[in-house]
């Protein structure tokens, strides 16, 4: 990959970081294998994947914390491997365990890091990027007297003291209640535009919330990758439909009915009298099923039309096949991932 710019309906879209068949073994298990994407300027990219999938080692390659076994990655046009410092300039980066000195206050703590970043007025930085996360009244505050919330939004402040084009943040709300959770997702929205963010989480609600565009990743592959609502329309196959009658009815007789009305897929008995349809891609048997209900008798409790939610296709692509006996590399590879930090 070498372009710097791609053409799509929205006219030309910069591209901030292209990663080409990035891969990193720990001994002979691929943590990753051959991940290729792209992320544009301004976007909120998703990365979603279970537990050891991979995520967490792939943003440590992005971030140059870990060098690639083969394959590389260009953030703003600098090669992470020959061209290395260049490339961690652009990044701001929050890990999952958020890099705080406990026993600075949030100023002098943000001021040392833009220090650090080299940061023209760095007293200047710390003040702006206090106000952009809203954590400037508790500025004399030791940050180990913060909520767990505020230390967070003081993680995302040391990744905005340099004005980075690229934010990597790895499980930004883990841990947070209910209430910071939203705070820091409308805080991540609110970056959107002024730089490119990669975003890491395993919560789906947040990668439907958030993001622009969605990869999932599994077994250290990228499975899927499109803006949400194209992945969940693309991935689903034919439209399914919720049928409903009363629960007396004998179940292998009413499957039996709906299964043949024509443009059916397949029916399947969810109990309770309830039954999914799935039909043919670009058919809509919905009138069908209605007149079949109606003209047995069968009282029709409800035909609804059901989308596939982005939990629904996540779980099927991530789906783990049993692995052979005595095969414990999965484990391994969420193990070797600290192991190796």
């Amino acid at each position: 990959m070498t372009r710097s710019s791609d053409r799509s309906s929205n006219g030309t879209r910069e591209v901030m970081v292209e990663v080409d068949r990035l891969t990193r073994y720990y001994g002979p298990v691929p943590a990753i294998n051959d991940v290729s994407f792209r992320a544009y300027r301004g976007e909120i990219v998703g990365f979603l994947g279970p537990n050891g999938a991979g995520k967490t080692t792939t943003m440590r390659m992005l971030t140059g914390y870990l060098p690639p076994s083969s394959g590389t990655a260009r953030i703003a046009g600098h090669d992470i491997v020959s061209d290395s410092m260049a490339a961690r300039r652009v990044i701001g980066y929050l890990p999952e365990s958020t890099p705080l000195y406990t026993d600075m206050t949030v100023f002098a703590y943000l001021r040392f890091m833009a220090r650090l970043r080299h940061v023209p007025d760095a007293a200047e930085a710390a003040e702006r990027v206090m106000r952009r996360v809203s954590i400037d009244h508790r500025a004399d505050d030791l940050i180990g007297q913060l909520s767990k919330g505020l230390k967070q939004r003081v993680g995302i402040a040391q990744a905005l003291v340099h004005d980075p084009a690229l934010i990597i943040l790895d499980e930004p709300t883990i841990g947070l209640d209910p209430r910071q959770i939203l705070e820091v997702r409308g805080l991540i929205r609110e970056l959107r535009g002024d730089h490119t963010i990669i975003l890491s989480t395993h919560i789906l609600p947040e990668a439907q919330q958030v993001c622009d565009r969605v990869l999932i990743i599994n077994r250290g592959r990228i499975v899927a990758e499109d803006e949400t609502q194209n992945l969940t329309a693309r991935l689903q196959g034919g439209p399914r439909i919720r049928v409903a009658v009363p629960a007396d009815l004998d179940a292998a007789t009413v499957s039996a009915a709906l299964s043949a009305v024509a443009g059916v897929d397949t029916v399947a008995a969810a109990g309770d009298g309830v039954y999914a349809v799935t039909a043919v891609a670009g058919a809509n048997p919905s009138p069908d099923l209605a007149e079949t209900v109606v003209g047995r008798g069968w009282p029709l409790m409800e035909l609804t039309p059901v989308s596939a939610t982005l939990e629904d296709i996540f779980l099927e692509l991530t789906a783990e096949e049993p692995a052979p006996i005595g095969d414990d590399t999965a484990d391994d590879t969420t193990d070797m991932e600290e192991e190796h930090a």
